[in-house]
């Protein structure tokens, strides 16, 4: 039987459009269609976000480096996936009124304000370290045969990696937080940061050996801070921020 595809007019046969990939069967998007794009974008364990979720605290650079090779259809997309994680963080974040930072002396800053920035706004903020993070890694990596484009997707799963695991640690963040033991914690959840980047970073790139990898990966957060934080620097120089 020929089919008409709905998405670009090819003729074809079977389940799939040949030209385009549309299935062939459509159904209206109602109650039923909404809670199947659930089960199956977000709650089906074998795919969606708890797959990928799964992949990145067992086996992270392993299932990074088989997505940017194409290995792709059960992985939750990596650019949808950090968005969804930070925005719920920052939700968090405003919703119990984590406060971060310390109130600086001689500052005019108002610590309070960009505290609440911050919680409105988290998303973007994380979005817009990956390129940071990318420059760092495509610099100290760049004898591995990735390009660009590919290092961001692998920042964007390490930025998820990280969020998921500031969700577990956010309980600890709460009860610490207005304490002064909280900057311990922060500092305690970078270290983790770190952890898991680093152990991303040698099972990614297995064809260099461990040692070399590591030290690669502490040069590539050096260049992250550096490029990073010049960058603030400008914005807040030339806006008077």
């Amino acid at each position: 039987m020929e089919i008409t595809c709905k998405n670009c007019k090819q003729i074809y046969k079977g389940h799939y459009c040949n030209n385009c990939g549309q299935p062939a069967a459509t159904y209206k998007i109602n109650g039923h269609y909404l809670w199947h794009e659930i089960r199956h974008s977000l709650l089906h364990f074998d795919e969606g976000i708890p797959y990928s979720i799964k992949q990145l605290f067992t086996r992270p650079g392993h299932s990074i480096r088989e997505f940017i090779e194409g290995k792709r259809v059960r992985h939750f997309k990596p650019l949808s996936l950090v968005v969804v994680l930070a925005t719920f963080y920052g939700l968090l974040y405003h919703e119990f009124h984590v406060f971060l930072f310390d109130d600086p002396a001689n500052t005019s800053i108002d610590i309070g304000k960009f505290n609440e920035w911050s919680s409105k706004h988290y998303s973007w903020i994380i979005i817009l370290t990956i390129p940071f993070f990318t420059l760092g890694t495509y610099i100290s990596f760049r004898k591995q045969g990735y390009n660009f484009v590919e290092y961001i997707v692998f920042n964007t799963y390490k930025a998820s990696q990280k969020l998921f695991a500031h969700l577990i640690t956010f309980p600890i963040v709460i009860y610490y937080n207005g304490k002064p033991e909280v900057q311990k914690i922060l500092i305690a959840i970078y270290v983790l940061d770190l952890i898991l980047t680093f152990w991303t970073n040698i099972q990614f790139f297995n064809k260099i050996s461990k040692t070399k990898a590591f030290l690669l990966s502490i040069l590539s957060q050096l260049i992250f801070w550096v490029s990073f934080l010049l960058t603030v620097g400008l914005v807040v120089s030339v806006f008077g921020l």
